[in-house]
Parts: C-alpha cells; structure tokens; sequence
C-alpha cells in the first residue's frame, strides 16, 4: 500500500503519534519508519487523495506538533511513497542529507513575508524621477493618436517598474536579513514586489516581527506588508 509521508525527525525525536490526527476520511493511523539514526513520520495513504481543507489541516497539524518537541524536516502536503520499504530506503540512502539539514533547522521557524506598493504611488515617482517618460508622456497626452509613442512609454514605463520593485525587494530582503539566520527569495505573485521567507530561530521570533513592522513603518502608507508564520520551515528542507 503507498505510504503518506509528513516528516522525517531524529529516531530520539518524541513521537506520541497516537495523539495526532492523519490524513484521510476516516484519519489513517501514523507510524514511524526508522533507519539509520532517523524516523519517517507516516501512515497509508487514502485513496484518492486531494488538498482538501480538512486533509491540509490535518498535516499541518502533524507538523506543528512534531515542531514543539524539536527539529522537523517537514513534508510538503500530498508526499506518498511506493510503500513502507521504499521510505526506509530513502532514509538509508539520503541519512547524511537529512542529519544535515535537521542540525541546521533545529530551534528555528519559518516566516514568510509579502509585500505590495500602491501602483498610483509609484507611477507617480517614476514619472516624477525621470525627465525622458516625463516628457514621453506629454507628448502622448497632446498626440493620442502616435501609437507609436504610447507602446514606447508603456515599455519604459513597464521596465522601470520592474527595476524598482526589484531593488525595493532586495532592499527590503537585505534589511530584515539581520534578524535571521537564512533567507529564500521566491516568485512574487500579481501586484507584489516581494516574497521572501525568513529562518529565523525560535528564541528569536518577536524580534524578528518587530524588524518586520519597523521595516513597514519606514516605508509609510503606500505599502501594505504581510507577514505569515511560525510556519514549519519548508523553504528550507
């Protein structure tokens, strides 16, 4: 039968997998698969498996009490193996991999954060700042007939935006990056500029979420921050 795999811990790792509620209508039982100084947080998987809302909450919830009680390499939602056997194989085959990456991950979270800016807000700046779109656009508004002129500005406009939303995100990244101990740039999505995620150790959470809100408050009104977490730290499995 295939194997639903939520996590991988140390073998010493607390597991009181009894307490904790697996995927599945009803929730499959969880075990643990050990080899080589390692345990495979898992159970069956449910036929026909899909992200759903109760089945998301589930995992989730495996993880963050995995979490509590130390380092958790964390599986993305939906990991199924062949079987038993062929787990306990990758736990053999990728041990130093693993080891590795738990001694970097223990004691610490994940915080993801995204970042938007008003658009009129920054037209306004990259008309204000460069004298060639500023006249461009003049000359469309008494010419809206040039076509021409109107895909040269919206191209200059466009990669000038795409160059300061790029800087912002590094300079936002670069700021907090302080607070923590790794970061991960990811694709933002429509309308933001950023999406980054931050390790950040446990002991040190409320300083980094103070870093994040004094970093908003400098930049004012015209950007919105969206800070999610403690989050088991996938960015960094």
């Amino acid at each position: 039968m295939p194997t639903y795999v939520y996590a991988v811990t140390g073998a010493d790792h607390p597991l009181p997998l009894h307490d904790l509620t697996g995927v599945g209508d009803p929730p499959t039982p969880l075990r643990a698969l050990r080899a080589d100084g390692l345990a495979a947080v898992a159970g069956d998987a449910p036929p026909g498996l899909r992200a759903k809302r109760r089945d998301v909450l589930a995992h989730q919830g495996v993880l963050e009490a995995l979490m509590r009680d130390g380092a958790t390499l964390p599986m993305r939602f939906g990991l199924v193996g062949p079987d038993d056997d062929e787990v306990v194989a990758a736990l053999r085959r990728e041990a130093d991999v693993y080891r590795e990456r738990l001694a970097e991950l223990d004691g610490h979270v994940e915080y993801n954060l995204k970042a938007v800016r008003d658009e009129a807000d920054l037209l306004r700046e990259v008309v204000s700042d460069s004298a060639e779109i500023r006249q461009l656009n003049e000359q469309t508004r008494a010419d809206e007939g040039d076509h021409d002129k109107r895909v040269a500005l919206g191209e200059m406009v466009a990669r000038e935006v795409t160059t300061r939303h790029q800087r912002e995100a590094d300079e936002v990244a670069s700021r907090l990056a302080p607070a923590a101990t790794r970061s991960h740039l990811a694709d933002p999505g429509p309308q933001q500029f950023l999406n980054v995620s931050f390790l950040v150790p446990r002991t040190d959470a409320d300083t980094f979420v103070a870093a994040v809100r004094q970093e908003a408050d400098r930049r004012g009104d015209a950007y919105a921050f969206t800070l999610t977490g403690p989050l088991p730290p996938y960015s960094f499995v």
